[in-house]
């Protein structure tokens, strides 16, 4: 072998090594930083009559882990609610898209509205107006609460932002929301995790 022809042939061994170390690093970190992922087990649904009277704060795990059907959740039973009429659901889940009962494209006056990264307890009242709901048919989020979410690189993980969103119903009345998380145990991605506190009384007080 001429030295040329050795040293272009060492250049390529090593480039090839140099890509096989990094592809080893990145899966590593990678796998690192999925044990680290908080998980949580989904809520079974059982749906109870909250009435005009404040609910929460309660922690509800939503397994929208399926690529087609939408899951739905109700304030107002504190649960997440099968084949429910258009009026009876107030946030729908799919994966980590989710929608507000209102809108042009749904039958209800609900919307979301971000409060920023504030402190989740020093929020005790939430505005009356300025929600957003679905301007258009066939909207599959709300472009308030589109990204909820980082996007870790290295991981691909979806990390909740410390954020506070107030959420208005169909049905008019109030709740403010967290997310928590984004896994089932495994991890398992599309298992919406949030904390709410429901005002069942049509007031704006959510203590």
């Amino acid at each position: 072998m001429k030295p040329l022809e050795f040293l272009a042939h060492d250049r390529v061994t090593l480039a090839v090594v140099g890509v096989l170390v990094l592809a080893a690093v990145l899966f590593v970190a990678a796998s690192l930083g999925r044990k680290n992922v908080p998980t949580f087990v989904s809520t079974t649904p059982a749906p109870i009559e909250v009435g005009a009277a404040m609910f929460g704060p309660d922690t509800i795990t939503v397994d929208a882990t399926g690529e087609e059907g939408w899951r739905f959740f109700d304030f107002s039973s504190a649960s997440v609610v099968e084949a429910p009429g258009p009026m009876d659901w107030d946030l729908a889940f799919l994966r980590h898209r989710i929608v507000a009962n209102g809108g042009a494209a749904f039958a209800g006056d609900g919307g979301l509205l971000e409060l920023g990264g504030v402190e989740y307890g020093s929020v005790s009242e939430v505005p009356s107006s300025g929600y957003v709901g679905s301007p258009q048919l066939g909207d599959t989020t709300n472009a308030v609460i589109e990204r909820w979410y980082n996007y870790n690189w290295m991981s691909h993980i979806l990390e909740p932002r410390p954020t506070v969103w107030a959420v208005r119903t169909a049905d008019g009345r109030y709740a403010k929301l967290r997310i928590l998380g984004y896994y089932c145990p495994g991890p398992l991605a599309g298992c919406l995790t949030f904390e709410f506190v429901y005002q069942g009384g049509g007031g704006t007080d959510v203590r």
